[in-house]
């Protein structure tokens, strides 16, 4: 199997201009801001370019609180990367739209965690977010500029997750992609909150169900990797999970299983660090010091992320281990250990089933 980095996220800067309750960087106003000035993030883009052709969605924090954002982007599309910018939508104006087109931004993401303003400005500390999102979606649609919907759940806000998806609908999204909380940052206070086992598993049937009927906009469950099992269950294929084939979704990052981190996509943090994924902060190395190529390539944490015979629990007994491998953010979050089993998954293994008739016996 090819490890190649087709979809990087970078933290432009990690200062925002809200506080929501699940940040994954705790992001704040006063939060540090970058180690990269112009320059460098221009040497950045050069050293990522000289090997690989990856989406870069700049990120932050907020990234249109970084002056020379449209700079880099445009420097970034130069260079051939597909950039994209994630976003909460409250700073973007028609001026904004304007160099996002100029600077070739293929994408722009935004979050949307409620289906009024109620729950989403709860979700965000900050009463007129939504409508802030409402707002940046008409702006986009005004100067066709495509945006996606990510959208996070918890206990409090997880029945209204068929609500949040029309409203994604309705704003004009291309994609909605439901985000399963990862107990990282600020999330780590909400760990209570966490969507329990057996719910996750019937929602993630429900997105099954709900994708099959809809045509207009792409739906994704997103840090959800047994979506990958639940799939071919429902669709009721073969049981041997290597002989399970992942579906091609457009706007997809590519890979082989559902938990892509380290695989095929990572984060590039603030101060340069290399984590495998945005929910993951377990360091590769820091591109300050280290050429992203070494680091992609030679460092002990992605090697272990690719070794599926290192994964431990239920997920190292699993017949659907190439097709889902369990969030290994989740892992390392709960447990501490990244090799260890997903989890919040309900789902035991043939395997784990014999190994305990054995020992009963």
């Amino acid at each position: 199997m090819e490890f190649v980095p087709k979809w990087i996220a970078w933290e432009v800067t990690r200062r925002c201009n809200l506080n929501c309750v699940h940040c994954r960087s705790a992001s704040t106003m006063n939060s540090f801001d970058t180690a990269f000035d112009t320059e460098e993030a221009k040497k950045l883009i050069d050293d990522i370019a000289s090997f690989a052709k990856p989406v870069m969605v700049l990120s932050g924090g907020e990234p249109l609180l970084r002056a020379d954002l449209f700079d880099i982007a445009t420097y970034g599309t130069e260079k051939g990367l597909r950039m994209c910018i994630a976003t909460n939508g409250a700073l973007v104006t028609d001026e904004i739209c304007l160099k996002m087109k100029a600077s070739g931004i293929k994408m722009v993401s935004m979050s949307l965690d409620g289906s009024g303003p109620g729950t989403h400005d709860n979700f965000r500390n900050q009463p007129g977010a939504f409508d802030g999102v409402v707002r940046a979606a008409g702006l986009f649609n005004k100067h066709g500029i495509e945006f996606l919907i990510n959208s996070s759940f918890t206990k409090r806000n997880q029945k209204e997750i068929p609500d949040v998806m029309k409203v994604a609908k309705g704003l004009g999204a291309k994609a909605w992609y439901m985000f399963m909380i990862v107990p990282t940052g600020r999330g780590e206070d909400i760990m209570s909150e966490l969507i329990s086992k057996e719910d996750y598993e019937e929602i993630l049937k429900w997105h099954y169900e709900t994708e099959k009927d809809e045509t207009a906009m792409l739906m994704r469950p997103t840090c959800a990797p047994h979506y990958y099992r639940i799939v071919p269950q429902m669709n009721k294929l073969a049981e041997e999970g290597d002989k399970l084939e992942r579906r091609t979704l457009k706007f997809s990052t590519g890979g082989s299983k559902g938990c892509l981190a380290g695989q095929v996509i990572c984060l590039i943090t603030a101060e340069g660090e290399v984590y495998p994924c945005s929910y993951f902060p377990r360091s590769a190395g820091n591109v300050k010091k280290t050429h992203f190529k070494d680091i992609w390539e030679k460092s002990k944490l992605f090697l272990e992320l690719r070794d599926f015979k290192k994964y431990k629990g239920k997920c190292g007994d699993c017949e659907y281990i190439n097709v889902c491998g369990g969030c290994r953010a989740r892992a390392d979050a709960v447990y501490g250990d990244y090799l260890e089993e997903e989890p919040f998954c309900s789902y035991v293994p043939v395997r784990t089933k014999k190994k305990a008739e054995k020992a009963g016996k």
